[in-house]
């Protein structure tokens, strides 16, 4: 540990703590980065889980809110060597005896692939396209006064309603709606839930802003191009370190942690009010996650060879399925005909497999801590669009909810997204304050994914706690906390 005292001390490296750790260091204050693996990273790991040769991503594999990210595209990545790898489309979504609905970045050549419901696609997401990336802004922010009010509206007249009752009353059809299912159902709830139409909707936007990219060698690549920003503007990062209470930490004026809110009620616990400990200890974490990593002799053998053009592929089939799915699944079953994502990083990246050969990558959620092995219902799902695809694997890797868990101590029960983000929690996560990110003691700050605007890779959580640490930061002195 350095003996010397720290500005500010940022605990993990996931994509929120290295943003959170970049806005410090930006502002010209002393920056130590603490991280337990031997890596940084978080969810933004790569490594040859199947065979020799195959790089899988351990967590994240598309990254649609990376590359639109307002944070990230503010930062030189490419200087540090993270480099963007666009497919031709950023979803697929098969039906069973037809052709596959795809989500071009052309607005037109999307909406022409939904029939009857064309115009009234191009009616729900054109006029969003205005100004993508200032809704973009307000969005990813903390609740507030927008400082695009108007786009707001906008968004919020569609994003307000279930995803079920926005797709049976704005589309006449079964492909749109089935679009808008597989975007809305990443929001890992019941589609019946208020506001789950947000994500659809907002997951259509950016699909017609860019095309949803992975990245070049894997998601070590961002988390690497993150952490060199962060060594350019003098961060300092130990990894090897883990966190388990404050005694790990070096005198400093401020902490901001990068971690679930049990393990900020644990380690901050001596320095906070019972109270605020008893509201974090009351977190929802919500469903978890089941994963297969694909070694693979072959591209996937879709039905319709149109799915090879897209990054990412929603299985399911309709809406209707869709929702029957993530319902069963939300009350603690786990349905014989699942929704299934599925990223094809090979296919746009070949650095990723031998020659002619491919990495697959799909997940399902299940009830938290689920330990059931879903192996087979994935292929099966899989197999229904792509017949044959069995006979392409040549070796799998399965990560289960407790295996997530173990993987990370913020995926609590395999949850990956940093917790339930219903209408009761999307506002008041980690717990209901005017600040979300600061916590009854001045020197602590929680800018996890279980902050807003909650899971994916875009350092908004991070960037927002860090603003808030700076406010208060050079009022104090840098002191041991434990």
């Amino acid at each position: 540990m350095p003996e010397q005292s720290w500005d500010a001390v940022v605990v993990g490296s996931g994509p929120n703590g290295l943003a959170a750790a970049i806005v410090l260091a930006q502002s010209g204050a002393s920056v130590l980065l603490l991280e337990a693996k031997e890596t940084v990273g978080g969810g933004m790991r790569t490594a040859e889980l199947t065979l020799p040769g195959f790089h899988h991503d351990v967590c994240s594999a598309c990254h649609p809110m990376g590359v639109l990210s307002p944070f990230f595209r503010s930062l030189p990545l490419e200087e540090h060597g993270l480099r963007w790898v666009r497919p031709a489309a950023s979803v697929a979504h098969p039906l069973d005896g037809e052709p596959a609905v795809m989500l071009w970045r052309d607005l037109e050549r999307t909406a022409d692939g939904l029939g009857v419901d064309a115009g009234r696609y191009r009616a729900l997401i054109g006029p969003l396209l205005h100004n993508p990336h200032g809704l973009l802004e307000d969005v990813l922010g903390p609740l507030g006064l927008p400082r695009h009010p108007l786009q707001m509206a906008r968004f919020g007249l569609r994003a307000a309603w279930p995803a079920t009752l926005l797709g049976r009353w704005w589309f006449k059809g079964e492909r749109a709606r089935a679009l808008l299912a597989g975007c809305a159902a990443h929001a890992i709830q019941p589609l019946e839930n208020p506001l789950t139409a947000a994500l659809g909707v907002l997951f259509l936007l950016t699909g017609h802003m860019d095309d949803w990219p992975v990245a070049a060698g894997g998601s070590q690549a961002i988390a690497d191009a993150l952490a060199g920003v962060f060594r350019s503007l003098g961060g300092t990062i130990q990894t090897g370190h883990p966190v388990h209470d404050l005694r790990d930490l070096p005198p400093t004026r401020v902490v901001v942690l990068d971690t679930d809110p049990a393990q900020l009620a644990s380690i901050g616990g001596p320095i906070l009010p019972e109270r605020y400990v008893r509201r974090l200890r009351r977190y929802r974490y919500g469903p978890g996650a089941f994963k297969l990593d694909f070694a693979l002799d072959g591209p996937i053998p879709w039905s319709d060879p149109s799915c090879l053009e897209a990054s990412t592929v929603h299985l399911g089939g309709s809406l209707d399925a869709i929702a029957a799915a993530e319902r069963s699944m939300y009350r603690g079953g786990h349905p014989t005909d699942p929704y299934v994502l599925v990223v094809q990083q090979s296919q746009f990246d070949p650095s990723r497999a031998p020659d002619g050969q491919h990495t697959g990558y799909a997940y399902i959620h299940v009830p938290s801590g689920s330990g059931v092995d879903c192996s087979e219902i994935i292929i099966r799902q899989i197999e229904r669009f792509a017949p044959g695809f069995r006979d392409r694997i040549l070796a799998l890797k399965v990560t289960d909810a407790p295996g997530f868990a173990a993987y990370s101590r913020n995926y609590v029960g395999g949850a990956i997204t940093g917790g339930v983000a219903d209408m009761w929690q999307l506002f008041t996560r980690p717990v209901a304050r005017l600040d979300p990110y600061s916590t009854p003691n001045p020197r602590l700050y929680i800018g996890s994914a279980s902050t807003p605007p909650g899971g994916g890779v875009h350092g908004m959580c991070g960037v927002h706690a860090a603003r808030s640490a700076l406010r208060r930061l050079h009022r104090l002195e840098p002191v041991r906390l434990g």
